[in-house]
C-alpha cells in the first residue's frame, strides 16, 4: 500500500511539473509581439533604386541620382553609426523570449558584426495602456549591458517612438524614432531626426511614408535645416519617381524619372 501511494504520489509530482514548471519556461505566448522591423528600420535600398535592376551610369539620370543621393546621408547614419543596433533589433524576431519574476521578458542571443559577436538582450514590459522595451548590449571584453536604445508603442502597436543612443562610447541620445502604423491596408509613417544635442545636424530630419497600392507608394520628405527640404516620390514596383527641392532646382516643380532612372518629363 506504501509503495502504490509512493508511485502516486510521484507520478503526480511529474504531472505538476511537465504542466507547470515546463511551460512556464517555454511559453511566450503572454509575451509582447516586437513591432515590426518597419518601425525602426527604413528601406534605404529600396528607396535608393538598389533593389531595381542595375543600369549603365549614361545619359541624364541626374534627377534620381539627386534623390538617391540624398537619401544615402540617412543610410550611412544607419548603416555605420547604427550597424550594431539595428543588427540586434533585426534578429530579435528569431528568438523566444522567457518571462521574469517581475513579469517582465528578456529576448537573449548574440548577434555578428562586423566580424565580431555582440550579446543583445531585448527587454519587454507591459505599462499603462502600452509596452516598454530596452535593448541592452554586450562585447566581450570592451563592455558589458549598455543600454543602446529603448522605446514603446501603445497596446496595438499602431504608434510608438525608439530613442537611439551614439555609441557606448558617446552615449548621447542620437536619433529619435517616431512611427505609426495601419495594418489593413498596409500603410506606414517612420520618421528619423537627429536629436543629439549641439551636434551639427540637431533637428535634421528623414520622414517615410508607405501605402501600400499607391502610384508612389514611398514618398520621403529629408529636412536639412534653415528650411530646406527635399521630397521624393518613388514606385518601387517600377522604379520611377520624383523629386523636388527649391534649393538644388531652383523652382517648386517636380522632377521625375523613368523605370530605366533616365529624366523624364513630369506627367
Amino acid at each position: 500500500m506504501k509503495t502504490r501511494i509512493g508511485r502516486t504520489l510521484v507520478h503526480l509530482l511529474l504531472v505538476l511539473f511537465i504542466m507547470v514548471l515546463i511551460p512556464g519556461c517555454n511559453d511566450a505566448s503572454g509575451a509582447p509581439t516586437i513591432p515590426p522591423v518597419e518601425t525602426f528600420v527604413i528601406p534605404f535600398d529600396i528607396l535608393t533604386g538598389n533593389t531595381t535592376s542595375s543600369y549603365a551610369l549614361s545619359g541624364d539620370m541626374s534627377n534620381w541620382s539627386y534623390a538617391a543621393g540624398t537619401v544615402v546621408f540617412w543610410g550611412v547614419v544607419v548603416e555605420i553609426t547604427l550597424a550594431v543596433p539595428v543588427a540586434a533589433f533585426r534578429a530579435s524576431f528569431l528568438h523566444t523570449p522567457v518571462q521574469q519574476p517581475d513579469g517582465s521578458w528578456i529576448w537573449s542571443y548574440s548577434v555578428m558584426v562586423g566580424g565580431s559577436v555582440y550579446s543583445a538582450e531585448l527587454h519587454g514590459q507591459f505599462i499603462t495602456e502600452g509596452v516598454h522595451w530596452d535593448m541592452s548590449i554586450s562585447k566581450e571584453g570592451e563592455y558589458e549591458d549598455f543600454l543602446w536604445y529603448y522605446g514603446e508603442h501603445n497596446l496595438p502597436a499602431t504608434e510608438g517612438l525608439w530613442i537611439l543612443k551614439k555609441s557606448q562610447a558617446d552615449p548621447t541620445e542620437f536619433i529619435k524614432i517616431d512611427w505609426s502604423r495601419n495594418i489593413s491596408p498596409v500603410a506606414y509613417t517612420i520618421r528619423y531626426t537627429n536629436i543629439e544635442p549641439g551636434g551639427q545636424y540637431y533637428g535634421y530630419y528623414i520622414d517615410v511614408q508607405y501605402t501600400e497600392g499607391a502610384t508612389y507608394d514611398y514618398s520621403c520628405d529629408i529636412y536639412k535645416g534653415a528650411g530646406n527640404h527635399t521630397y521624393i516620390d518613388y514606385s518601387s514596383s517600377t522604379g520611377e519617381g520624383r523629386v523636388k527641392d527649391f534649393d538644388h532646382f531652383v523652382d517648386n516643380d517636380w522632377h521625375c524619372w523613368g523605370s530605366d532612372r533616365m529624366n523624364v518629363t513630369c506627367p
